[in-house]
């Protein structure tokens, strides 16, 4: 799936995209103060835990194990929810799961739905496919209302709406809520507590008016067919328990076996996103509710369940790249890179921002869109999105090997079948660069002369790198050379008399 596939615009390269962002000087203030107050709060919580490094390889080991059989637990998965009253349907692309989803609102009669924040739907455009069916879909995601009101994009995987502050927030709330539904107060100010209640009052009669909520969910336990939600604001308890239908799009690599593994997420995925040591709001059901949808039961009479693959089985067949579909959505990486903080998650171009989106994204919609091409070097490979994630994906590893795929081209799996893809272009020179190098180091002589030849003349190396080497220098200074190679400080030194 790219963004022109479900008639989206195309998104610039992450390097034009970012030096507009960086220029924002109030988008980089609240993207500042946003990300350093999470990630202080959740170096905290996770400092409470003595164990939190056995839970942090449990977490890594439950998905490896998950993912390496995959298929297994999907047909166990479709079983339970079967048996639960369910009903399973299986997505291979954005399109197909859109076509799902607006067939099975249609079937209702309904014309409106409300949804609880899911990125699986952000990720294949569901709410732009509704639109064009005739059927009106409204966040409840306190952020993702935010967003929606604005015509915006999601910027932040957990605070979808990080890049406004109260008072964008108030001014949207005054200009848009009246043409979605309830207006907001004509007086309304600023403060958090009064934005929450007109949000509240806002939502409130869409959820007791819809008849079809849409949602997505944290994890799916293969053993009972159970969904789990976990959510801040209790907005996804009133979507998956009022409506009398209930529509999960939900990615594949979401299973768990078993409902015991849910025990280490529960512990691992509130603290490293909100910082809590137990999530306000986490909903589980199971099937469907036993009523008939006019009080006597719990829940909606009718689910469905709707399995995305969308690139994720591509993904699975990279032995480096699949360890990103361990990803728990915590959005700690996104709280301790220095990229992120400056450009935002605008620049990314996806609904996954971040270093996980730097690498999950031109996975799951291959390298072809420049886009997609230039994400892998969205970072600076400090290595702390690794330190913080909850279930050790090694994103700098991947990013690294992503790079090679986008320089070198190679082998890799698109829906199902293994091509050779072409290497990304404008990487002429760093090709050329990369054979030269090898050709040198395969040769110790030539590369001992060479090392001399630069000392020798270091007096004449220039601040700036010519041609291709110039953006490189535009922001940063170039290296001393040092006065001799470190093959000739060694020699020399293994000649010295012992002292």
């Amino acid at each position: 799936m790219t963004g022109t596939d479900l008639g989206m615009p195309a998104f610039p390269p992450f390097p034009e995209a970012a030096r507009e962002a960086v220029h924002d000087e109030v988008l980089r203030a609240n993207l500042r103060h946003a990300t350093h107050t999470i990630r202080d709060k959740r170096a905290r919580a996770v400092a409470e835990l003595d164990d939190w490094d056995r839970l942090r390889a449990a977490g890594k080991a439950i998905k490896d194990h998950t993912l390496r059989h995959l298929d297994r637990y999907l047909l166990q998965l479709e079983a339970a929810v079967t048996a639960a009253g369910g009903t399973v349907h299986w997505a291979v692309d954005a399109v197909e799961a859109n076509r799902i989803v607006t067939g099975l609102v249609l079937a209702t009669g309904e014309r409106e739905v409300v949804k609880v924040k899911s990125m699986a739907t952000q990720e294949t455009g569901l709410n732009e496919a509704l639109e064009a069916a005739g059927i009106a879909a409204y966040e409840t995601d306190l952020a993702e209302l935010i967003v929606q009101l604005g015509h915006d994009r999601p910027s932040h995987i957990l605070v979808p709406a990080i890049h406004r502050n109260r008072g964008e927030i108030r001014d949207l709330f005054r200009s848009e809520m009246g043409r979605w539904g309830r207006p907001a107060p004509e007086d309304l100010g600023d403060d958090p507590r009064e934005l929450a209640e007109a949000a509240r009052l806002h939502l409130r009669e869409k959820f007791l008016r819809a008849k079809v909520a849409v949602s997505g969910a944290n994890f799916m336990v293969a053993e009972t067919g159970t969904m789990v939600v976990l959510e801040s604001e209790g907005n996804g308890r009133m979507c998956l328990t009022l409506p009398e239908t209930l529509i999960s799009v939900v990615g594949i690599e979401k299973v768990v076996p078993t409902f015991r593994d849910l025990e280490v997420f529960l512990q691992t995925l509130p603290r490293s996103s909100t910082a809590e040591r137990m999530n306000p709001y986490t909903t589980m059901w199971t099937g469907t509710g036993t009523g008939t949808g006019t009080g006597e039961g719990d829940g909606p009479t009718a689910f469905h369940l709707v399995l995305l693959d969308n690139g994720r089985t591509d993904t699975l067949a990279d032995e480096v790249g699949r360890q990103a579909l361990r990803c728990i959505r915590c959005s700690a990486c996104l709280n301790v890179c220095p990229v992120y903080e400056r450009a935002g998650g605008h620049a990314y171009g996806s609904v996954y921002p971040g270093p996980i989106g730097a690498v999950l994204s031109p996975q799951l919609r291959g390298t072809a869109a420049p886009i997609d091409a230039t994400l892998p070097y969205a970072s600076t490979l400090c290595g702390a999105c690794y330190e913080v994630c909850p279930v050790a994906i090694d994103i700098p590893e991947i990013l690294v090997h992503l790079r090679e795929r986008v320089v070198q081209g190679g082998p890799v799996t698109r829906e199902g079948v293994r091509v050779l893809i072409r290497p990304a272009h404008g990487h002429t020179a760093e090709r050329a660069a990369m054979r030269a190098a090898r050709l040198l180091l395969d040769r110790p002589g030539a590369l001992r002369a060479g090392e001399r030849l630069l000392s020798r003349a270091r007096r004449l190396r220039p601040h700036r790198l010519p041609g291709p080497g110039r953006a490189w220098t535009d922001t940063r200074a170039l290296p001393d050379v040092p006065a001799e190679s470190f093959r000739d400080w060694w020699a020399r030194e293994r000649k010295a008399p012992q002292k």
